[in-house]
């Protein structure tokens, strides 16, 4: 394994009126050179919190980040503001979930473009503007040469967010992290997206840190995967097993919320309750009070995530009184 991120005990909270709540507790991942990994999980589980944490996009205050997040050898968490700046969409690019948000609404398509080009790479204006064009068609948005002259809102919600995956791509970064890439555009874009980045990561051995809710994306990009639920990762796989042996229940109810096709439900699976309220459950398993397998220890004591056969990790008391036959019988039969 060569690690090109590795981030070790990340934590992040935010202060309110109602003291410091956690929204990502001490997790631990790696993201290896060349791999595109995905990271799954309902709204409000923490994914995009991650993801602004790696950046250092959080405000603190009122925000908090502890842990260590080293990209490349140097640790992010303690790297001045100035060094971040020339990390960030050079070495790591974000394609961000809102893009009308993300881009400025007082430039042009074309000027934003071209200053993300220049600002990390020494072309003329006339070469940048040759690169966006080029950046644009890539992601195949039409009358390119006429697009750089508009303003973002004079495009659409899916073409705004093409613009902002061209963005992310235009300078080659050594790690793309992609949160929700493909929300906003139709099947057939969101087709030519995915593509589009895996031909990025085979051509350019850019690595991909892929954040969606989305499995069938996870099972067409990725070859390992972290479930997160509540600010932790719940299960770690590869993309194989875990959609052939999922261990958590909660990876489990995911997989049955999936439809298929071959099988005619009156009703779809959904997981019963909600994801809590981040700093709600103080103590236990913050699944247990959705999980049809909780018993006491669950309610009392919070599991830690534990290396299982075959290379999984999970986060679940069943597997700590070895209970996974019973897990497996009750889940699948």
């Amino acid at each position: 394994m060569d690690p090109i991120l590795n981030v070790k005990g990340l934590s992040t909270s935010f202060t309110s009126d109602d003291g410091e709540i956690p929204v990502v507790k001490n997790i631990n991942f790696m993201v290896n050179k060349k791999e595109i990994l995905g990271i799954v999980g309902e709204s409000g589980c923490g994914k995009s919190i991650t993801s602004l944490s790696i950046m250092r996009l959080i405000s603190t205050p009122p925000g908090k980040i502890e842990g260590e997040i080293f990209f490349n050898g140097e640790n992010l968490a303690i790297l001045p503001e100035s060094r971040m700046c020339d990390i960030r969409g050079n070495d790591i690019a974000m394609i961000f979930q809102e893009p009308m948000t993300s881009l400025n609404p007082v430039f042009t398509i074309g000027d934003q473009l071209i200053e993300a080009i220049r600002i990390h790479k020494s072309v003329s204006k006339k070469k940048a503007l040759k690169q966006a064009i080029f950046m644009l068609e890539q992601v195949g948005l039409p009358r390119a040469k006429h697009l750089v002259k508009e303003y973002p809102h004079q495009l659409s919600g899916g073409m705004r967010q093409r613009v902002m995956i061209a963005m992310a791509m235009v300078c080659e970064p050594r790690l793309l992290i992609a949160d929700e890439p493909t929300t906003a555009l139709d099947v057939t874009i969101q087709a030519q997206i995915l593509e589009l980045m895996k031909k990025l990561n085979r051509n350019t051995d850019t690595a991909i840190m892929l954040i969606t809710h989305d499995l069938g994306v996870v099972a067409e990009m990725c070859k390992r995967v972290l479930v997160m639920y509540s600010g932790k990762i719940v299960e770690e796989a590869s993309a194989e097993l875990l959609f052939k042996e999922p261990k958590h229940p909660y990876t489990v109810g995911l997989l049955q919320s999936v439809p298929d096709l071959h099988e005619k439900k009156e009703r779809l699976y959904s997981i019963p309750g909600n994801v809590p309220k981040p700093g709600s459950i103080k103590t236990g398993c913050e699944f247990a009070p959705r999980c049809p397998h909780a018993f006491q220890r669950c309610i009392d004591e919070t599991p830690e995530l534990i290396a299982i056969a075959g290379g999984q990790k999970v986060r679940c008391w069943l597997y700590e009184e070895k209970k996974e036959e019973v897990l497996n019988e009750r889940v699948f039969t």
